[in-house]
């Protein structure tokens, strides 16, 4: 029988698979700091050397930013370097079909060597290193908000990125009405997914125009990610294949409420059973699911920046639109930074609800779990939960979360806990990039201080 790219396990499977669909190319791409997806075709000769010794990609993939500027301010890499290739695996048991390419193979990479230390995929790898050796197995599952215009990258341009036309108007959440006039769409995103192994649990219209809530099934944290930033990807292709556009910004206008990136996170023991449930406490939270909120919140203010990763992901957090202002938890608490979540011992977990859709899926993932983990490492206990609205409510200083990009990346910058489960490189690299990200907003002039100051100042 013919292999099915999910089983693909090894090296001589995917050579297998290779041969067997007579490809003469085959598509490869590596996740960037943004968690944007670098790749390109190769050759049939060329692929099957790489899965034996890997490849060179030029670094200039680590050392730019999500509109290819060139970063002036990392180590890693720069005119200092030369840009240099850096060397890249190729990862077998993420090869996936992409339907609309004529039974086109598809492959992550990831970086090795000196680029590991900064790779966003590697950075979660040596979270879930440590959640092993602690005896634990990680599991996730990511949850997108994202508007769909009918527009393309040729008339938002044209337009200004201003007076942009939704896929559909109006409040229509959960809506039946929208969901069967596009039913084609629906179909052909819930499709898509099944067949490249990002299969999608609930997908329905959110309050707004055009804005759809995709949620991810669970599964172990690893997969999880590569889910995550595939969706993002094929979902903005699947789109543009139609005469559409979707966007993950946190936020993309002042009518609206931010587009959430909400990360569903649990534990299991070695043994197979879970290590958040225990019948016992109340809400069913073990002692370790509350040291690992206690985590969660003690480290939320200080890692902020590898979760809002941009300048507008700062837009979102105010209060009042289903984004949290403070590192606060609750049971069953939409207000709140945290979210308790009980249930059975399968879906007893923990929401990460800070993070909005323009996330790195790997570096979001690995602060929810790896601030976890932390905290159970030192029975951090987690303030009284929060009961009620949250946004009404008085938090202590150092609950409070900071409020640029800038803010963030000093605070992770400062952090001893962001070196120990992250690694100094990383943590000055991304530090590094997201002071730029800063940097590059303030050299512009916004339509608000135009309308401010232009004629009365």
């Amino acid at each position: 029988m013919p292999l099915k790219p999910e089983q693909v396990k090894s090296v001589a499977d995917a050579k297998k698979i290779v041969e067997e669909r007579g490809l003469a190319h085959i598509k490869v791409g590596v996740f960037d700091g943004d968690a944007i997806l670098r790749g390109k075709y190769v050759s049939k000769a060329k692929f099957l050397s790489a899965l034996e010794n890997g490849f060179g990609f030029c670094d200039v993939v680590l050392g730019w930013d999500s509109n290819d500027q060139l970063f002036d301010n990392v180590k890693y890499t720069g005119w200092h370097t030369a840009y240099p290739d850096a060397w890249v695996r190729v990862i077998p048991e993420t090869c996936r079909e992409i339907p609309f390419e004529d039974g086109m193979l598809f492959f992550l990479c990831e970086f090795v060597n000196k680029a590991e230390e900064i790779c966003p995929r590697g950075v979660l790898r040596r979270v879930l290193g440590k959640a092993a050796k602690m005896g634990y197995e990680a599991y996730a599952a990511a949850e997108y908000e994202f508007f769909m215009f009918d527009e393309t990258p040729e008339s938002v341009r044209e337009k200004g990125f201003r007076n942009l036309v939704p896929m559909t108007p109006g409040y229509f959440g959960y809506s039946v009405l929208r969901g069967s006039v596009w039913a084609e769409l629906y179909h052909e995103i819930l499709d898509t997914c099944e067949k490249m192994r990002m299969p999608i649990e609930g997908l329905h219209t959110e309050t707004g125009p055009g804005v759809l809530e995709a949620a991810l099934t669970v599964d172990k944290a690893l997969e999880s990610a590569d889910r995550a930033a595939l969706f993002k990807t094929f979902m903005k292709v699947l789109a543009q294949r139609r005469g559409l556009m979707a966007t993950f910004m946190a936020k993309w206008s002042n009518n609206w409420p931010g587009q959430s990136g909400h990360i569903h996170v649990s534990l299991k023991n070695k043994d197979g059973k879970s290590a958040f449930y225990d019948a016992k406490k109340p809400h069913t939270m073990s002692d370790k699911q509350r040291w690992f909120v206690g985590g969660q919140q003690a480290l939320m203010p200080e890692l902020l920046s590898m979760v809002s990763n941009t300048v507008n992901s700062y837009s979102r957090l105010i209060p009042g639109f289903w984004a949290p202002t403070n590192s606060t938890w609750g049971v069953e608490n939409r207000t709140c930074a945290l979210r308790v979540i009980p249930g059975s011992e399968k879906s007893q977990r923990v929401e990460y609800r800070i993070a909005a859709a323009d996330m790195n899926p790997y570096l979001a993932i690995a602060v929810a779990i790896g601030s976890g983990l932390y905290g159970i490492e030192n029975k951090i206990e987690p303030t009284e939960a929060i009961v009620g609205n949250s946004y009404d409510m008085k938090h202590p200083a150092k609950l409070d979360l900071p409020r640029t990009l800038w803010e963030a990346a000093q605070r992770l910058r400062k952090s001893k806990a962001a070196a120990e489960l992250f690694g100094e490189a990383f943590v000055d690299h991304w530090a590094s990039t997201r002071e730029w990200e800063e940097r590059e907003f303030r050299k512009h002039i916004t339509d608000w201080e135009l309308a401010r100051y232009f004629e009365i100042i």
